[in-house]
Formats: structure tokens, sequence, C-alpha cells
């Protein structure tokens, strides 16, 4: 993401700083603001308070009251997290959507690795990004995208039960009272719905088990209008819908797997790798997901793949696309999900989303929507200079024209 402006670009730059200003409102926030996401945007190795601070003057006094500015605006000023990043999602999609429709919608989570017990949300917990469990904490986001570009436009704390069910611990870490537990699929859905609810525009939605998994989830996503793509695991209980229409009894995903056999794989290959073609083995066939008490819900796709002939399955996805879809158009949308490391390789790698060093609910938050505004700019600033070559993409339109 190495970028350097030139004076039209500044001038963007300018203009945008000036947008979100109008959001925080006052002077001296406005200021902070933009102090702070220059030192975000900065190559500097770390990007929290104190050396953005100090990369701001050489002057030893100036420096101090520098950092108390940036301290309190991070901290505990009174501006709306959900306006900021209203704001910078309304400006990166302005220019995304020049050529490019909103296809997809990723729901994902990230670790923040951490020492102590202070920090709201931490605790000894699985996070993907450190591959195992660990001492961090766990933030939940909503990443919308186009066939070339990607936008992260939201993003929210989990907060396990050993911190809502200690108030006094909360309102030590300043977490307001009135936020309680959520699971994580939870958060998720709240996150989509107001979002929705700001006009962003409806996609795919694509996520992994730990929320596919989740029946709540799966018809949350469909009351708000979204077709998905979700991974589910192999305990989840489908009825096969036969050729006639009949549905047989039910069973396991994993059940299914075995019945259809080897023959019904089939090798698909849904990208060209840096070092070789991404492809693996897939099966598709039409089902009704089960619930705990045995509601049959609707007939959609179930994919499974694969590695190789006669592995394991590697994943199992429930998806509501259109019954017409091939094969390899069910595959080609299902893999977008993975986009998503990128955006948290670009977060973390280039604008210092893990670098906050806070211990205050405010402060996380704050610093997850600085974040998220400096990325969208970034994001506007490559739809103009690299547009797609063939011009406005049609993906959308597929998909409609295949229900």
């Amino acid at each position: 993401m190495t970028y350097r402006l030139d004076g039209a670009g500044q001038r963007r730059l300018d203009r945008y700083f000036d947008k979100i200003g109008s959001v925080l409102r006052r002077r001296d926030r406005r200021e902070s603001f933009a102090l702070y996401a220059i030192g975000l945007f900065s190559d500097a190795e770390r990007k929290s308070i104190e050396p953005i601070a100090a990369m701001a003057c050489g002057d030893e006094e100036l420096c101090r009251a520098y950092h108390d500015q940036l301290l309190h605006f991070v901290g505990v000023s009174p501006w709306s997290d959900r306006d900021v990043r209203s704001c910078a999602s309304r400006y990166a999609l302005s220019a995304m959507t020049t050529h490019e429709t909103i296809d997809d919608w990723i729901i994902d989570d990230t670790g923040f690795p951490k020492q102590g017990d202070k920090s709201p949300g931490v605790q000894r917990q699985y996070s993907g990004t450190l591959g195992k469990t660990g001492n961090c904490q766990i933030g939940v986001s909503v990443t919308i995208a186009t066939p070339t570009l990607h936008l992260p436009i939201d993003m929210d704390l989990y907060l396990p039960r050993s911190w809502t069910d200690d108030r006094a611990r909360c309102r030590a870490a300043h977490v307001p009272d009135d936020i309680g537990y959520r699971p994580k699929w939870q958060i998720a859905l709240d996150l989509i719905r107001r979002n929705v609810e700001a006009g962003v525009p409806i996609g795919v939605m694509l996520a992994d088990s730990g929320y596919g998994d989740v029946g709540d989830f799966r018809a949350g996503v469909r009351a708000l209008g979204f077709d998905y793509a979700l991974d589910v695991r192999k305990h989840t209980r489908v009825v096969i819908v036969c050729d006639d229409g009949r549905d047989t009894d039910p069973m396991s995903v994993e059940t299914v797997s075995e019945i259809v056999g080897e023959n019904s794989y089939r090798k698909v290959t849904w990208r060209q790798g840096s070092k070789r073609a991404l492809s693996a083995r897939f099966a598709t066939l039409r089902v009704r997901p089960v619930t705990d008490n045995d509601t049959r819900g609707e007939e959609q796709w179930l994919v499974m793949d694969k590695d190789k002939r006669g592995g394991p399955v590697e994943h199992y996805v429930l998806a509501t696309l259109p019954k017409t879809m091939s094969c390899k158009q069910l595959v080609g949308r299902i893999k977008q999900r993975w986009r998503t490391e990128r955006v948290y390789e670009d977060l973390k790698g280039e604008l210092g989303l893990d670098h906050f060093e806070g211990r205050t609910y405010t402060g996380w938050q704050h610093h997850v929507s600085c974040v998220l505004a400096c990325y969208a700019f970034l994001v506007a600033e490559r739809a103009r200079a690299f547009p797609p070559e063939a011009g406005p993409t049609r993906r959308n339109d597929q998909v409609q024209d295949a229900a």
C-alpha cells in the first residue's frame, strides 16, 4: 500500500479531512483527527499515540501537549464512531462504484494480542491471527467488496462473559453499562443491520462457520435481503432435495459427503495464484437446512470441497445463490471470503490497527474508526488511479440472470 500523493491527491486529502471534520464538529477534534491520521499514514514502525506525537514535532514541550491532546481525542472524547465510519464508507463507495458494483459483504474476526488483563475484552481465547489460544482481544468486522476492491466499513469489539458479568471491571475500562454479552454472530448481525440502514448496497454475504453454523444468523441475513454463502461445520443437519422434489431424512453434512461418493467431485480452479493455480475438488447438491426443532429451511446449495481425490472434506458451505448457477460460478463466489486476510494485513501492517495501547473501550473504538477512515481514503485513491480495464463489471447482473 505504498502511496505518495501528488498535488491533486493532497487537495483530495484536505477535502476528505474537511468531510470527517464536519462530523467531528469541534475544531480541536478536527485538528486531532488530522494529526492522528497523518501518523497512521506514515511509515513509522509503531502507530500509537506516543510515537505519533513525537513525530509531529521536535520540541519537547509541544510534543507533550500533542500527546495529551491525542490521548484525550482517542481515549475519551465523545464523538460518534458510527458517524465517522459512515462518512468514510460513503466517500470510498462513491469512488469504488464508479466502474463496478458491490458484490460481496464479508464477515470475519481478527485478534489483537495483548499483555495483562486490563484492556477491554481481553482474555485467553482462540485467535486466527495467533493460530492458537492466546491472550488477546477479538474484533468482528464487515468488509464490502467489488471484483477488484475491498473496503472494511465497520468493526466492533467482542466482550466475553468474563467481562460482561463483571460490571466493575467493565466500568474501569469505560465499557458503557448498557453493553451486555453478545456472541460474535450477534455483533456481526448488528453491524450488518446498521450499515444496511445507512444505505450501503447489499451483496452476497460470506462468512466462516463461526457465523454460518448459527441458524439465527442465517435467518437474520436473509431477513435483511441478502443471499449468502456461509461455511458450516460437519455436524450441521440438512435434508437432501431429490430430483422428484421430495426430501430425505435429516442427516449431517458429513454424512451427505459420504453418500455422494468420489465421482460427484470435480476439479475447479478459481484463481491463478502467484506460484500456482488455486484449485480443489468440489461437489454440489440441493438441500434444506434442519433446525434443532426439526424445522426445514429453504432449498439451497450445499457445496463441499476437498484438496484431493480420496481426501477429507475441508469445507461445507450453504449458499442461497440461484439454482441455475454452475459449480464453477458457485466456487468463484464462495472463495471471495478469503479477501479479508488481505484487508487485515493492510489494516495492521500499514495503518497500525493493532498498535493501540490504551485500556478503554472508547479508545479502542475511536482508534478503529480513525484506521477505517484512513483505509477508506486509500481505497478511493486506488479506485481513481486503477479503474478496471474492462469497464463496468456485471457480476451481480449475471447472478440475477441466473435466478
